[in-house]
């Protein structure tokens, strides 16, 4: 969820008042389609835990605790399963945000609570990867560069979100980039599920790469987008 307010993926929540000012986001590697599909998929769960009394910082709780079993899964060379639970993880981490906009409950420290768990999800996830390329008797390809690109994986996907923050405590409505959170799950996870390591990591490699590079990307775009509004262009 985007700080439980919206019905969107989990990126960050920002603290309020801001301008009305909005970044566009006319490309992401996640088709909008896809993404209300999802959403609507979602909804009868969102009524049963509705319904259970179930509230949106346990939801927000579980949904951690299933991206760090990811991440375990992952270092200890479980990559099917790995990408499995981080789906999963993905499934659970828009459930709390329907839940608290329909129930009324979207508070601000949800937003907060729910912001900083994600941020716990994007370091675990790379950092088994990493701790799995570095440890595995297995062959793997150019390990300690690729090892060393699930650090700046992790680094990466942490400026996304906190570009994002920081915009929104400016004022600004900051959602521009190709990958947020949603492509970072989806992208690793399917990957992960259909293909695994591939030979010599190569695939798994391939994916955190590719999910690096986009990352920053991202990270240059919301910094080109809060110029422009700041510096009035």
């Amino acid at each position: 969820m985007d700080g439980r307010g919206q019905a969107n993926w989990p990126e960050d929540a920002g603290a309020g008042g801001r301008l009305d000012v909005r970044g566009g986001n006319p490309l992401r590697l996640l088709p909008k389609p896809i993404h209300d599909g999802f959403l609507a998929i979602t909804e009868p769960f969102v009524d049963g835990l509705i319904r259970a009394g179930v509230g949106p910082n346990l939801i927000t709780t579980v949904g951690t605790l299933v991206v760090v079993v990811s991440g375990v899964a992952y270092g200890l060379g479980a990559i099917r399963w790995g990408g499995a639970l981080l789906l999963a993880s993905g499934i659970v981490d828009t459930l709390d945000g329907a839940v608290a906009r329909k129930t009324g409950k979207a508070t601000r420290f949800g937003a907060f609570y729910d912001s900083t768990l994600d941020r716990v999800g994007d370091g675990a996830t790379f950092m088994g990867i990493g701790v799995w390329l570095m440890v595995t008797p297995a062959e793997v390809a150019w390990r300690p560069w690729a090892v060393a690109m699930c650090m700046v994986a992790i680094i990466a996907s942490l400026l996304v979100s906190y570009a994002r923050a920081r915009a929104e405590g400016l004022g600004l409505d900051c959602k521009v980039g190709i990958a947020q959170r949603a492509e970072r799950i989806v992208g690793l996870g399917l990957l992960s599920v259909f293909v695994g390591a591939g030979p010599q990591a190569l695939v798994l490699e391939a994916a955190v790469l590719v999910l690096t590079l986009a990352s920053l990307i991202t990270v240059v775009q919301r910094v080109v987008f809060v110029y422009q509004v700041t510096e009035g262009r």
